[in-house]
């Protein structure tokens, strides 16, 4: 398939020249005298061109005004740019890099220069499409096993609970039909998790969460809301596995910067995990919130479950990424604590993991102090 280019030229002479020697070198041609013409042909376009080639120095609308337009449009913000300069303009080359412009062609020159140029900007536009189309993919194969694999099982869980209840009910008794009624909310309840797990992720991986971020977060002193909502929705799961869950904060702490909904969600999956790998009744999940040594706030989410074996600390924080799948089953999906590292880099903190197999793990959470005002 032929590879489109539009041309931003306003010499008219040279304009034709280089669409001629696009055209004999097998590439459509679209052409513009001007960076508002530019804008006007782009808009006209179904799919966007692969490349554009434009002057700096034109009528009504300049090449740096043209590439700040073209760059303000999400649809056209990854076209890769060619500008054209006069030689010896170092100005123009320093002010489109710090733009970031990166390829330029200098006046006057052959048509060996521009078809190189033009070649080499599309080979690394192919590769970088390429690339995205990959990880587009694998995305949706991990996806897709999650779909196949995560879901089916809690709503095997509810049909299943369901069915019993809608065939049996009347030779049930009290206890019996409470038992049933818990297998479906618990099964709705791991699906609910999963699907919030996923949104979450997928606000981080776009960027939406940075841009809600900066609209949310605010100092923040009193994290009783965080505390809340993890006893609101693991108090009752811990019972169920044996596990006591101790929380542990003092009334006032030192501000941070921090949007209570992210950090809630980042905390709870440390909660969650810690209850889902603490095996043996009668052990218990902790989470404690104090003073950091440099004045910021720490989180701790101890356990003292099945720990972590040391090959395995070097990869739990990517996407996707299950401990043994084989031989831990309950672990969920794999995104819980990518969505930690991620909800932590949103905060400017860090987040760090010690564990012991056998003997439980603690994930330590360090935000770094307001600034003052």
């Amino acid at each position: 398939m032929k590879a489109t280019i539009l041309v931003v030229e306003d010499d008219m002479h040279l304009m034709e020249g280089i669409r001629d020697i696009l055209e004999i070198n097998d590439y459509n041609v679209l052409t513009a005298t001007h960076g508002k013409a530019g804008l006007e042909v782009l808009a006209q376009q179904p799919v966007p061109p692969d490349l554009i080639v434009s002057d700096i120095m034109m009528p009504y609308m300049n090449g740096y005004e043209f590439f700040e337009a073209v760059r303000a449009q999400s649809a056209w913000i990854t076209i890769p740019f060619i500008f054209l300069t006069a030689k010896g303009e170092r100005d123009d080359i320093h002010r489109g890099k710090r733009m970031g412009a990166e390829d330029y062609v200098v006046k006057p020159f052959s048509a060996d220069d521009l078809l190189v140029a033009v070649s080499a900007k599309l080979d690394r536009k192919r590769q970088l499409d390429a690339a995205a189309q990959n990880e587009i993919a694998e995305i949706k194969r991990n996806i897709l096993n999650i779909l196949n694999h995560e879901m089916r099982t809690p709503l095997t869980y509810v049909v299943a609970y369901a069915d019993m209840l809608n065939r049996d009910a009347p030779d049930l008794g009290l206890n019996e039909m409470r038992s049933f009624l818990r297998g479906i909310n618990a099964g709705a309840n791991r699906l609910r998790r999963l699907v919030e797990s996923f949104i979450l992720l997928v606000e981080l991986e776009t960027g939406e969460a940075e841009k809600a971020f900066a609209i949310r977060s605010h100092p923040m002193q009193d994290f009783s809301v965080v505390l809340h909502n993890v006893r609101t929705k693991y108090t009752d799961i811990a019972a169920e596995s044996g596990v006591r869950l101790e929380l542990n904060a003092p009334d006032e702490l030192p501000p941070v910067i921090a949007d209570h909904e992210y950090l809630s969600a980042a905390v709870e999956c440390l909660v969650d995990n810690a209850i889902k790998f603490t095996e043996q009744p009668g052990r218990t999940v902790t989470v404690r919130i104090a003073p950091s040594s440099e004045g910021g706030v720490e989180i701790a989410v101890c356990d003292e479950g099945r720990g972590i074996p040391q090959h395995e600390l070097d990869h739990i924080f990517e996407s996707f990424y299950q401990i043994d799948r084989q031989k831990y089953e309950d672990q969920g999906a794999g995104s819980g604590l990518a969505i930690v590292k991620a909800v932590v880099g949103l905060h400017r903190g860090t987040i760090d993991v010690s564990s012991t197999p056998g003997q439980g793990s603690t994930f330590t959470i360090k935000l770094p102090p307001a600034p003052e005002v």
